[in-house]
């Protein structure tokens, strides 16, 4: 059974050729990468969300395994929390990488989305069995209840939204960073480096059944990966000159990753 559904009128998309079309004949064509467009037609995707070098970047980086135990935490659960052919949703999935990460290791029905077009064209170009689209989170265009399990890592928390797509008996997974995440990175920043508070994101209609913590430590060896790792950051768009200057001159970066990967199922 298919789950996407039509943006315009909501009914479900089924695949025709190289098309995507609903009952009432919109209709959605599949980009030469592999993936379709969601959006409305007012909104692209070419201009919005990261651009092409940011995207590119962000897939160098992750493809080296620096956030390894975040994607094995999250394989992890998806295997605890979720069998064979399940539907699995990466919410806000940028290029792809853990959505490609737990492919290699579960037997599920993947699905991914992200408002950017350029991380969606890279995630489509991984080439593996999942389904990649644009989309706005907030507006998810999937049916009611069909996600066994979704993740979401790092982005805008739409509680209703998660609630409304997965399955009553389904779950969905968050990620925020632990108290000494980036510490490193932030004192080359800031003159007065600060401890994540890890507040936890407002989870109307969901309760939080599972807490796993991930921690690790990195070092990074070239101004290209430390570069990467910065435009990855909230930090990347309110860092005063000073830093700015401090980490330009860095020519290798050590710092403790630390997660919290919260699961919610409805409450």
């Amino acid at each position: 059974m298919e789950i996407m559904k039509c943006p315009v009128c909501g009914q479900v998309l089924t695949r025709e050729d190289r098309t995507w079309r609903c009952m009432s004949r919109h209709s959605f064509d599949i980009a030469k990468e592999g993936y379709v467009n969601l959006l409305s037609a007012h909104r692209s995707g070419d201009k919005i969300g990261d651009n092409k070098e940011m995207a590119l970047s962000r897939r160098d980086f992750l493809n080296k395994g620096y956030y390894a135990p975040l994607a094995d935490a999250v394989t992890a659960c998806l295997r605890r929390y979720s069998s064979g052919g399940d539907t699995v949703l990466d919410i806000c999935c940028g290029e792809g990488y853990y959505t490609a990460y737990a492919a290699q290791c579960l037997d599920r029905r993947f699905y991914g989305f992200d408002l950017s077009k350029n991380m969606v064209r890279l995630a489509a170009k991984r080439r593996i069995d999942a389904r990649f689209f644009v989309a706005n989170i907030a507006s998810i265009p999937i049916m009611d209840g069909t996600v066994k399990a979704a993740f979401h890592l790092f982005a805008p928390f739409h509680a209703a939204e998660f609630r409304r797509v997965i399955a009553d008996d389904g779950v969905i997974m968050t990620a925020i960073p632990g108290r000494d995440h980036l510490y490193g990175l932030k004192e080359v920043l800031y003159d007065q480096p600060y401890r994540n508070d890890e507040k936890e994101p407002s989870a109307e209609g969901l309760t939080a059944v599972e807490r796993v913590r991930v921690r690790g430590e990195i070092t990074l060896n070239t101004r290209e990966e430390i570069n990467a790792l910065f435009q990855m950051t909230p930090y990347y768009y309110h860092t005063p000159s000073d830093g700015m200057k401090r980490l330009e001159s860095c020519s290798t970066l050590t710092t403790p990753i630390e997660f919290i990967l919260i699961i919610y199922k409805k409450a």
